[in-house]
């Protein structure tokens, strides 16, 4: 994923008439739609920290990438109830839109033990299990320290069982064309990771915004099968380089500039189980 030259395209987009263009020209080639292939898959156990890369993931019906969005840290009080919970807008917990330094922490999720690792340049600064009262309260506590100044209120380590504390009050999967990075990097002439877009699949091989042709349609990877549902409205949280934690780039307001739309990636919903990996073709049925 680090090497995106090979997915830059070569057109700079601008205005209404180049975006009609592109619409035109990616209708047209639906029916030739070259199969594309998984370049990466990533999870976000807490929302708001930094991704896990994962080899393969088990797809169920109607559900995330396992633990994706199990945990927020509520900021100030949400009324979210773990026996009954309930979606809540991504205002009520720590978040990259408003919160960029928590790209500064890497973390680590362990299923087996529910343990949460978050490092500081490479050292461990708090360990708990997620699951325990006594886990919570060390990362609330680790948490009420170290962002003292973005709180609204003392922080909560939220969990709901099964919940997703996801932007969309549906359990979906997201997925970024790389391809449509690389056309994003043409526009502002700078390297873009692809990481600030905290998808869960990154995939090669269609054109830059072919994805936003799929609404409505089937991806086959295996087994699994996928209906996109919807393109992803980006917020400010890509602006945010997920290394540095640096709020460096303006790249929804170019996206509005020169595409018209504040778009980038789609969002699908599992209908079909099976496991997926690193290399997987995906084929638009």
């Amino acid at each position: 994923m680090e090497n995106r030259k090979g997915f830059r395209h070569k057109f700079v987009f601008h205005g209404t008439e180049c975006k009609n263009l592109c619409k035109n020209l990616l209708r047209n080639r639906m029916s030739m739609t070259p199969p594309a292939e998984i370049a990466g898959l990533y999870r976000y156990p807490v929302k708001g920290l930094s991704p896990e890369p994962l080899q393969q993931v088990a797809l169920h019906i109607g559900q995330t990438f396992p633990a994706d969005r199990r945990y927020a840290i509520e900021n100030g009080p949400s009324g979210f109830d773990p026996a009954g919970p309930v979606w809540r807008p991504k205002s009520y917990y720590l978040m990259l839109m408003r919160n960029e330094r928590l790209a500064g922490y890497r973390t680590l999720f362990d299923d087996r033990t529910n343990i949460l690792t978050i490092r500081k340049d490479g050292a461990v600064v708090a360990a708990a299990d997620l699951e325990s009262a006594e886990g919570r309260s060390t990362i609330e506590q680790f948490f009420a320290t170290h962002f003292a100044d973005d709180l609204k209120g003392p922080p909560k380590l939220l969990s709901g069982g099964g919940h997703s504390f996801s932007d969309d009050i549906r359990k979906l999967v997201s997925i970024i064309n790389l391809a449509s990075v690389a056309a994003i990097e043409t526009m502002i002439d700078v390297p873009v990771n692809p990481l600030r877009f905290r998808a869960n699949l990154y995939l090669s091989g269609w054109p830059a915004w072919h994805e936003f042709d799929l609404v409505g349609e089937r991806l086959a990877i295996g087994d699994a099968r996928l209906k996109v549902v919807k393109t992803i409205t980006r917020c400010a949280a890509i602006n945010v380089d997920p290394d540095t934690a640096a709020r460096d780039l303006e790249i929804p307001s170019v996206l509005t500039r020169r595409l018209g739309r504040n778009e980038c990636g789609i969002f699908a919903e599992v209908m079909a189980g099976g496991t997926i990996g690193i290399g997987d073709q995906i084929v638009v049925e």
